[in-house]
């Protein structure tokens, strides 16, 4: 009976995934020239002539605004709120809009602003939004682009400008793609750490470090230094937040910012390229060196020294130095409060969390390896762009430290040597401890799917990478099996300060590496602050969905400075408005189930990851496989021969999108 049931199983499997057609297809007006998905469960697409906004469960086009054409770069999503900002340039004249995703109607607009949204933060309790625009920011693919952001920070609700800022000097920006014969492309700032506002004060990352009052843009600090080495991206780390300080590095040193003075109190100077910072109780682990994408072709380049180090954040000195990574050093995890893991281009190695000293090593044979997680099964989970293997890590007490490369803070720190750490964990972390000491048999299951052969190299590497990426899209946090990350989220969550930048976005053109060290910061929260349709109903929408709904008039009973109403929303340049076409209840209904969307967005885990390669008999032809990363075993598989090298997933409705020409279509993620 179980094998009749598993071989028609595998039958219904075989022929969905032979005969599969479009779950959807929505024919737009012209040619697709971006989509993105949002946290809602809405696509919005532009083509030549049109920005449109598509219901990612059903293809159903909730709105149109004629906009001529426009580019990626003009659309840019208010995290945490429902809305997006659209900026249109039109010559002497340029315009930003604050639109209502849901309906598409116009919240404000102001025209004292030019050029597109490439990075944000907001702060919807001081009605505060600081954008960072770039005035026509296209070139030629593959050549040096450079130009001069301006600043602006506006009240959130209505759009007017509190104060401005140009930078001084022009700065190298990104491509928004790689690949080949592109043409004219957008560049972006996405090689660049997105503003942080925090505290009252607004902190910058493009020239240095410098932090402003945000109400007024005096200036309160500045360091200048060079972000970027050599042409890389990303190269300094994401600042860190505790109660007391915002930790930014910059030119190899960690500057502590104290949060209620905005003054350093301690430099830690001579770590190298800082890439990656986590913080744990009263001690900041800094990763320095790693791997970079390359902003001339978008391929991945090694930046030494290589190591881990850790920093005393009430005296800053540093406690310890790892210097035992070879060439090509990933991100790093936690397996628990006593035990860091790396992996460079040969091993696997297990670090001491309190002495620096490597207590476990084993070979991954994991060709150019790029990163490494841990699963449910606390499994250290080592991977490439065609490869993954996940290994039973060696526990922090089964060895003494021989063989290991530390370099001591002082050779007569005796405080150091003995010093106990103080961990404050996430409530939600737990360790699994390992079921295998290490050896032969640490391995518990590879995985290896490579790309096809067929097709031009650069476009199939390009798909291929992207098929990867998409797990670190969302996921990562449960799998990393700590939120070590989450403790400097949570409190950046408390002081209600999001920011965006197109890394969620545009994550295909990164390497794997920088993506794994930023997986846990990219989250979604169970509230939202509404200026359109989602305010106009908030208990109601509150009580059904379970997503607290905060508009600007109940804002902790007010926003700082006044009580503020909500604006009057225009619909004048919105065409085919679904929503309109609703009765109320109609329209509860529908407003719930994006509400819904984002709820399970908000609770999803990172459990798959996908890549493209040729799939076996009966299939025969090219397409994703979803490799589960608990077990190791090929659970998902999606029919898309030839993606466009945009296409993204949705998760919560097991859907994949991509276009062709002027069709916006979804495909079934089959569970096998």
């Amino acid at each position: 009976m179980k094998v009749i049931v598993f071989l028609l199983c595998n039958l219904c499997l075989f022929a969905a995934i032979s005969h599969a057609q479009p779950a959807w297809q929505a024919n737009l007006d012209s040619k697709i020239h971006f989509y993105q998905t949002t946290d809602f469960g809405i696509v919005l697409a532009g083509t030549e002539q049109s920005l449109y906004a598509v219901d990612g469960q059903t293809g159903e086009r909730l709105w149109r605004r004629a906009t001529g054409r426009i580019e990626e770069t003009a659309v840019t999503p208010v995290p945490d709120t429902d809305l997006i900002l659209f900026s249109k340039d039109e010559g002497s004249k340029s315009r930003l809009e604050a639109v209502d995703l849901i309906s598409g109607s116009r919240i404000w607009q102001s025209e004292k602003v030019k050029g597109d949204v490439l990075q944000l933060a907001v702060d919807p309790i001081n009605d505060l939004i600081a954008v960072i625009l770039v005035k026509d920011p296209r070139g030629n693919a593959g050549e040096e682009f450079k130009r001069k952001p301006i600043l602006h920070v506006l009240k959130l609700s209505t759009g007017e400008e509190l104060w401005k800022r140009e930078l001084d000097s022009d700065i190298e920006m990104m491509p928004s793609r790689f690949g080949e014969n592109l043409g004219e492309i957008a560049y972006t700032l996405d090689n660049y750490r997105a503003p942080l506002l925090i505290d009252g004060r607004l902190f910058l990352f493009y020239e240095g470090a410098t932090s402003y009052d945000a109400q007024t843009g005096k200036e309160k600090e500045r360091e200048k230094f060079k972000i970027n080495e050599s042409g890389l991206a990303l190269t300094e780390a994401d600042p860190v937040i505790d109660d007391e300080r915002v930790y930014v590095s910059g030119r190899g040193k960690i500057r502590a910012v104290n949060r209620r003075t905005g003054t350093v109190d301690w430099k830690a100077d001579d770590l190298g390229i800082c890439a990656e910072m986590a913080l744990v109780g009263k001690t900041l682990f800094v990763r320095t060196g790693g791997q970079f994408t390359r902003l001339k072709d978008g391929e991945i380049e090694s930046k030494g020294p290589f190591g881990v180090s850790a920093i005393d954040t009430t005296t800053g000195k540093t406690l310890w130095r790892y210097k035992g990574a070879d060439k090509g050093l990933t991100n790093f995890v936690f397996k628990d409060v006593s035990t860091i893991l790396i992996a460079d281009k040969d091993d696997l190695i297990t670090i001491n969390t309190e002495t620096g000293k490597r207590i476990g090593k084993l070979e991954h044979k994991i060709e150019k390896v790029q990163f490494v997680l841990i699963n449910e099964g606390g499994q250290a989970v080592v991977g490439g762009r065609d490869e993954i293997a996940a290994f039973r890590s060696v526990p922090p007490a089964s060895a003494g430290g021989r063989n290991s490369s530390i370099i001591n803070a002082s050779d007569t720190s005796e405080p150091n040597a003995k010093r106990s750490l103080s961990y404050n964990l996430d409530s939600a972390f737990s360790v699994v401890p390992p079921a295998y000491a290490g050896g032969s048999d640490s391995e518990v299951w590879r995985v290896r799917h490579k790309a096809p052969s067929r097709g031009a190299f650069r476009v199939i590497a390009g798909i291929a990478l992207r098929a990867t990426a998409l797990y670190f899209r969302y996921g990562g946090l449960a799998t990393s099996a700590i939120g070590f990350a989450r403790t400097g989220l949570n409190i950046g969550s408390a002081i209600n300060s999001f920011r965006w930048s197109g890394l969620k976005t545009r994550f295909g053109s990164f390497d794997l590496t920088t993506l794994a060290s930023n997986s846990a910061r990219n989250y979604v929260t169970r509230r939202i602050y509404s200026f359109g349709s989602l305010g106009n109903t908030p208990n109601l929408l509150n009580r059904v969905s379970g997503i607290e709904i905060i508009t600007p008039s109940n804002i902790r009973g007010r926003i700082i400075g006044s009580v503020v109403d909500r604006a009057t929303p225009s619909r004048a340049d919105v065409q085919e408005n679904i929503l309109e076409r609703l009765d109320p209840i109609r329209q509860v209904e529908r407003l719930s189930n994006y509400l819904l969307r984002r709820k399970r967005l908000a609770e999803l885990r990172g459990n798959f990851m996908y890549y493209y390669t040729d799939l076996p008999k009966p299939f025969d032809r090219k397409g994703l496989v979803g490799v589960n990363v608990h077990t190791g075993r090929d659970s998902r598989y999606v029919l898309a021969s030839d993606p466009d090298d945009g296409f993204v997933t949705d998760e919560t409705v097991n859907l994949l999108y991509w276009a062709d020409g002027s069709r916006l279509q979804a495909l079934d993620i089959v569970k096998r």
